[in-house]
């Protein structure tokens, strides 16, 4: 991988195939790559990059939920997050490197502990429908800003308005999917896909297709609340050092 030593991308393309080979098994804890890589790649070459790989996941995981996925509350969606795109792409374009980590850091940190409490017996109740407008805003933004946590914004608006599990999981592939591309075009549109953004996604690409195709073969015993707490650690672990960088 362009830019990197031997063992930074021997590293890189051990987080790129175990995150996606999870994400493949599991559903859950592709979003826990963001944060490992970014301790050895800038955040104005990784947040490119890492949207057109899930572009790329997304298209491929896509197939078997696709037929629950509801159309109109895509297009419903769509406005505010649209509007939270164009934030995003304003913040990312004027905040250096260094700022775009620390946020990085502290976002998945914070998360990685509300969701850990969670896992413990927290409960956090179903949220007033009031919020659907303001998560769908945020998922855009911050997905933007950062590459990555959208899903998180987009699960507090479908739980607000009490989507059924199947919509859930097709719906939340498909809009993962049309953010990916739409903040895409906005990286083009500012410039951010630089040369080395592109050669770093040709490079990661096989590795994410390895770890997707033995995510599809690979089950392992570990059950579903201990995995989560996992991701939820490594999250923490990851994002401490990213708010100190």
């Amino acid at each position: 991988m362009t830019g990197l030593s031997p063992l930074e991308q021997a590293y890189c393309i051990i987080v790129l195939i175990a995150s996606y080979a999870l994400r493949g098994s599991t559903g859950f804890g592709g979003f826990a790559a963001m944060p490992l890589l970014a301790l050895v790649i800038p955040m104005k070459v990784l947040v490119p990059v890492w949207t057109l790989l899930t572009i790329s996941s997304s298209a491929t995981l896509f197939g078997k939920d696709r037929r629950h996925v509801s159309l109109p509350m895509i297009l419903k969606i769509l406005p505010s997050c649209t509007l939270g795109i164009a934030l995003g792409l304003y913040l990312f374009k004027t905040l250096d490197a260094a700022w775009l980590t620390r946020g990085l850091g502290a976002l998945v940190s914070g998360y990685g502990l509300y969701a850990l409490w969670q896992t413990r017996g927290g409960k956090s109740g179903h949220l007033p429908r009031a919020v659907a407008t303001v998560a769908s805003f945020l998922a855009g933004a911050v997905g933007t800003v950062f590459g990555t946590m959208a899903s998180l914004f987009f699960a507090v608006y479908m739980d607000a308005i009490r989507v059924t599990k199947e919509q859930f999981r097709g719906t939340l592939a498909a809009l993962m999917m049309t953010l990916a591309v739409v903040r895409g075009a906005g990286y083009w549109a500012v410039g951010e896909f630089g040369r080395e953004s592109l050669l770093l996604f040709a490079a990661a690409l096989p590795f994410m297709l390895i770890g997707i195709f033995l995510g599809d073969r690979i089950h392992t015993g570990m059950s579903e609340a201990t995995f989560r707490r996992v991701v939820c650690v490594v999250l923490i672990l990851s994002g401490t050092p990213l708010m100190l960088k």
